[in-house]
Order: C-alpha cells, then structure tokens, then sequence
C-alpha cells in the first residue's frame, strides 16, 4: 500500500470506496444481468438457425464459415450494455449530487478518477470475457445438435478470438467512462457511444478516401475483427487494428482527465 497523502487517503481507500459505491448501485446488477440474459439469449436464437443456412450455403461461403465468430456475435449489443456500466460509474454520482462528496473525501481529483478507471477496466473485463466465453461455448453446443461444422476453443485462433471479444468490450466500457465523464449525464454518454459504434461504422462508405483508413481502428469495424478466425481480406492485422482503438479510447480517457480536473465539479 502506498504512503497516505496530506489529505490520508490513499488510491487503494479510494478503490475500495469506488467499489463500495458501485456494488451498492441496483443499476449495476441490474446491467449486469441484462448484459448476460440479452447476450446469451441473441446467441441462442441466432444460433439456432446457423445450421440451416450452412445447409443452403453455396461452395465459396461454406469456405467462410466462421462458427466462432457467429457465435460472438451478440457483442454488437452487449457493447451498448456494457457501455451503459461504464458510464454509470461516473454519471451515477452527477446525477444524485454525491460528486461533490467524492472530491471532498478525495480532493484530488486525477485519484478519484483513476479509481473510477480501474474499477470500470476490472469489472467490464471479467464480465466481459465472462460474457464471450458462455456465447462461445452455449453457441458451439448449438452447433453441434444441427450436424453441421463447428468449433472447439482448442482450434487455430479461436482461444484469441473469444479472449479478443472480452478485451474489446472492456475498451468500449471504459470509452463509456470517458464520454461519461466529459458530459456529465448518462443520456448525452449514450446518445454519444451509440453513434461511435453504429452510426459512424454505417456511414464510413460516406467520408472521403482519406477518413476511410480511420475504419480500420473503429468499433464494430475493424476493431472487431480480432472476433473472427477465418482471415478477412478488409482486415488482415485485427489485432493491431484493436490496439489502435485502444489508443483512441486513451486519448479520449486522457481528455477526461483533464476535463475533470479543469472544472468546478
């Protein structure tokens, strides 16, 4: 444990405080089990009828079949689900008036916001992998029942595909902190992160020949790549794809950081 500040309070109190208010929150069990109700219940339906379309596939998609990646597939809405965790970390105190509280019990502010990250990265990490593991596993056994190929975690490039599917939610979670912390309100973080992840990635047809290499870093573009194991011409490095959405997540937890810290509260 750290030596204590001037004030006493070390960033393992705050953690533990930030934990402390975060599991008190129903919104966050209540998220929480949406985000694995929803998930798994999209993976049961859609992969119910995987088998049937492989059936009536042409040559050249059976080629493509991708039995892992459809599987994960369900992170097109978990990531809002898990968005709205994220932002519930810091929006959740604006929104009750205890922000100011926190800053009392902590004055400095990069601490308190730290904590927030960290907690946010913690959780969303083990729900998410959590989340890609029980889809991967729930879908495969689907699979299996309608006599067509499937998966196994221990087949080339599966293992990596599902643990990707963790990491790229956990990012998302914590871009949802970041834009929860610069608007200060739980709609304006939403309405925000819906149109990173959709409307951007369904409009990029639409921006000039030098925007178009910014696909290749964007959420539910290239990013999410890293979920498929069969090779896609669009993106053949996923993985480096993802660390660059990683890196555009840092600046805008970077910019939050300096938010937080400009402002009255």
């Amino acid at each position: 444990m750290s030596a204590p500040t001037p004030s006493g309070v070390t960033f393992a109190h705050t953690l533990r405080a930030e934990w402390i208010k975060l599991r008190s929150l129903r919104s966050t069990w209540y998220t929480l089990a949406c985000l694995f109700l929803v998930g798994l219940g999209i993976t049961a339906v859609s992969m119910s009828s995987a088998g049937q379309e492989y059936k009536t596939a042409t040559a050249a998609e059976r080629q493509t079949w991708d039995p892992t990646s459809l599987s994960l597939t369900t992170y097109i809405v978990a990531q809002l689900i898990i968005g709205v965790l994220g932002i519930v970390v810091v929006t959740s105190e604006y929104a009750t008036g205890l922000m100011q509280t926190s800053l009392t019990a902590t004055p400095r502010r990069h601490r308190l916001l730290a904590a927030k990250v960290v907690l946010a990265a913690a959780v969303t990490l083990v729900a998410g992998q959590a989340l890609m593991f029980a889809a991967f596993l729930l879908g495969q056994a689907l699979l299996t029942t309608q006599d067509v190929p499937y998966a196994r975690l221990g087949d080339p490039g599966v293992l990596s595909a599902v643990a990707g599917g963790g990491l790229y939610l956990s990012a998302i979670a914590l871009l949802a902190v970041g834009l929860g912390t610069i608007t200060r309100a739980a709609a304006g973080a939403l309405a925000t992160l819906v149109g990173i992840v959709f409307l951007v990635p369904g409009m990029a047809g639409l921006f000039p020949s030098a925007f178009q290499g910014l696909v290749d870093f964007w959420p539910t573009a290239g990013a999410a790549a890293v979920l498929e194991t069969v090779p896609n011409p669009d993106f053949p490095h996923p993985w480096l794809n993802l660390g660059g959405m990683c890196l555009g997540v840092a600046a805008v937890l970077v910019s939050a950081f300096v938010v937080f810290r400009r402002r009255d509260v």
